[in-house]
């Protein structure tokens, strides 16, 4: 490890079960100089339409991440050893007014970002993804949008509401914060309201890898098609936990049948490796649900391997 960069609490000499409660027991931001990697939470879930209490998932994929070493065998790479990774607490977000909690989650994420920083965010519901992509946009203009989720969540509004968990990408579409014909929705099924959702998702230039098309396709192939489709741009990468299937996730806000292993979506993850991420969140893990923190280890694996890709372009 690099001199200059502060690590986990060493798993051999305190007890994983056993000291601090950070993100896989790495320093706190005020505990070090500096900031490559932000692991920040976002407990908001005013913007849920069915399910709440992904507002306590922060905390839940914090207890799951104890169990994260510092190698990656999959990527041959010290997440923690090439970078300062750091977790930033817990941004403040109004839960009674969506309007003021984007604007606030816009602006802390715009500090963090301008301070250094790229942010790998734990939410939290959908919904803070729009001022994510807002705080991104301000610095990296737009960016290829890969969204892994059961849903596409480019509906106009929920009960009239413009900005719900199932709205953030229209409302980033209309802001012109990501590339079209350059971003995907990975994972998609279940029902929808009609079948102009997909027209009309169709006009913001997602490609869209249905769930069904893993049972007739190699990951391999996905990911060359998902490697293609972002080319050069930068990169970011928003995960609602539910686009695994409820057997490796059950707990989230709108669970789907039939979604993706957790083996199949770390392996795409894997294969995003030399694309130039920016920033990325993992998102609708609702405690409250889980059994055996199936749902926050799945989570905490996820942003585990967000920053060992960062890692591997911070030390190339």
């Amino acid at each position: 490890m690099s001199d200059d960069v502060r690590g986990q609490v060493d798993g051999q000499a305190v007890p994983r079960y056993a000291g601090l409660t950070t993100f896989a027991r790495l320093p706190r931001r005020e505990d070090v100089s500096r900031c490559d990697v932000a692991v920040v939470g976002i407990p908001f879930d005013s913007g849920v339409t069915y399910r709440p209490g992904a507002r306590f998932g922060p905390s839940h994929i914090r207890q799951a991440s104890r169990l994260l070493r510092p190698y990656n065998p999959e990527l041959k790479v010290s997440p923690f050893a090439h970078q300062q990774v750091v977790d930033a607490g817990d941004m403040v977000a109004n839960p009674f007014d969506i309007g003021q909690a984007i604007n606030e989650i816009d602006a802390q994420a715009t500090e963090l970002i301008d301070a250094g920083a790229r942010l790998v965010t734990l939410g939290g519901d959908h919904t803070i993804a729009y001022p994510l992509l807002r705080a991104h946009h301000r610095r990296y203009g737009p960016v290829a949008l890969l969204h892994f989720d059961a849903h596409l969540d480019t509906w106009d509004t929920y009960f009239d509401a413009p900005v719900t968990h199932g709205t953030p990408f229209r409302r980033a579409a209309e802001e012109g914060l990501f590339v079209p014909g350059h971003s995907a929705h990975v994972g998609i099924r279940g029902s929808l309201y009609a079948a102009d959702d997909l027209v009309d998702d169709a006009d913001f230039g997602f490609t869209i890898v249905h769930c069904t098309e893993f049972e007739r396709r190699s990951t391999d192939d996905v990911i060359e098609q998902l490697r293609a489709a972002i080319g050069d741009r930068p990169l970011y990468v928003s995960i609602d936990i539910d686009v695994l299937d409820p057997a490796h996730a059950p707990a989230t806000g709108t669970p789907e049948a039939g979604g993706m292993t957790s083996r199949e979506l770390l392996a795409i993850l894997r294969g995003l490796d030399g694309h130039d991420l920016v920033g990325a969140d993992v998102v609708e893990v609702s405690p409250a649900y889980d059994h055996a923190e199936m749902t926050g280890v799945a989570a905490a694996n996820v942003a585990y391997e967000l920053i060992s890709l960062l890692a591997k372009r911070s030390a190339s």
